[in-house]
């Protein structure tokens, strides 16, 4: 057996996996308890701030902070105490119904745990048009809360006709010259509170019912138009912007837990609040995997500190017996390995 086969056997005390504020932050918990957790923090590691640009809402960064380098550092005080990283995505994993050991594959690398922590977040979705992936960060935002900011006394539009966006609308109106909420039907599946409140703010206009065509740069790389396409058969209509902000939802990475922990009817993780605990004993989930409510730096790394938490005192109070689970267990491999292949080819 050579050295990498007999690490992946090793039984871990804690795996986590993710990165951003909450998989960082239980990374930092888990190694202060000398728990030393391995983290798959995948190969796009630090979660979405890596494509953030100006941090200026974290406690403790009176200047603001550069995204990467908020995570970085993030990151490497983990490290200091003792974190092991794998910049890897994790492929499947086979989560004990009982109390056993958990086990987390990297293709047909097996590693398994006496308790995980689920970290991997959430990506909002994306209209994809011409200039979305280009723009972003250089005016296309998906945090209002984040970047509203950035754009005071300059024309801006919300995309979507949710509470979401209603919510971007109003909050955004305090910053912004004028904000247009593009929608692509004149009807909006906004609560009537929300849509009302939007309706009443004076710099915000509803624009219906239209698409985005497409974002288009000046001459300073940064966004400067949309192009909106009328569903109804009219005309299309140009808008120069200086800040477009996307509110059409977000999507859990949860694919590879479900069917194994509670989701709900969007593919969040349900967890036993105000604990991190999913329905699966030793099985904890942070971040934005859970909240698809505030969906904040610092609210995600408080969330991963209390799984870190959550998780030390489960393995200080229920340890699992490993022993009781290595019955049949070439069978048990075997069979992990083969749902692994079969859901990667498809």
């Amino acid at each position: 057996m050579t050295e990498q086969e007999n690490e992946s056997k090793k039984v871990e005390n804690v795996i986590i996996i993710g990165s951003g504020p909450a998989g960082y932050t239980a990374a930092l918990y888990t190694s202060r308890s000398d728990l030393e957790p391995l983290v798959f923090e995948g190969f796009q590691w630090g979660g979405l701030l890596q494509q953030t640009t100006d941090v200026e809402n974290y406690p403790g960064y009176p200047e603001g902070i550069m995204g990467p380098e908020m995570m970085q550092q993030f990151r490497d005080q983990a490290e200091r105490f003792g974190t092991r990283f794998v910049t890897d995505d994790v492929t499947g994993v086979e989560l004990s119904s009982d109390g056993g050991l958990h086990r987390v594959f990297l293709g047909d690398e097996e590693h398994l745990a006496k308790s995980v922590i689920l970290a991997m977040g959430a990506e909002p979705r994306k209209l994809g048009v011409p200039g979305e992936e280009e723009l972003a960060s250089r005016g296309v935002s998906y945090c209002a809360t984040c970047d509203a900011a950035f754009f005071r006394d300059k024309p801006t539009i919300v995309v979507g006709g949710g509470d979401t966006a209603m919510e971007d609308a109003t909050f955004l109106a305090k910053f912004a010259k004028d904000v247009k909420v593009i929608h692509r039907r004149d009807e909006f599946r906004a609560s009537a509170v929300m849509l009302n409140r939007a309706r009443e703010t004076e710099n915000i206009e509803l624009l219906t019912p239209y698409t985005i065509d497409r974002f288009e740069a000046g001459d300073g790389g940064m966004l400067d138009k949309v192009v909106l396409a009328n569903t109804s058969g009219g005309e299309n209509r140009e808008l120069d912007i200086d800040g477009a902000f996307i509110a059409v939802g977000h999507q859990p990475n949860s694919h590879i837990v479900m069917g194994q922990v509670d989701t709900d009817e969007n593919g969040y993780v349900q967890v036993e609040g105000p604990s991190t605990r999913t329905n699966l004993a030793g099985v904890f989930a942070a971040g934005d995997l859970v909240d698809h409510t505030y969906r904040q730096a610092v609210t995600a790394a408080g969330s991963g500190c209390a799984a870190a938490l959550d998780a030390e005192g489960y393995l200080r109070d229920t340890p699992p017996d490993a022993e009781a689970h290595w019955a049949g267990e070439p069978d048990r491999i075997e069979a992990a390995g083969e749902a692994v292949a079969d859901s990667a080819a498809g």
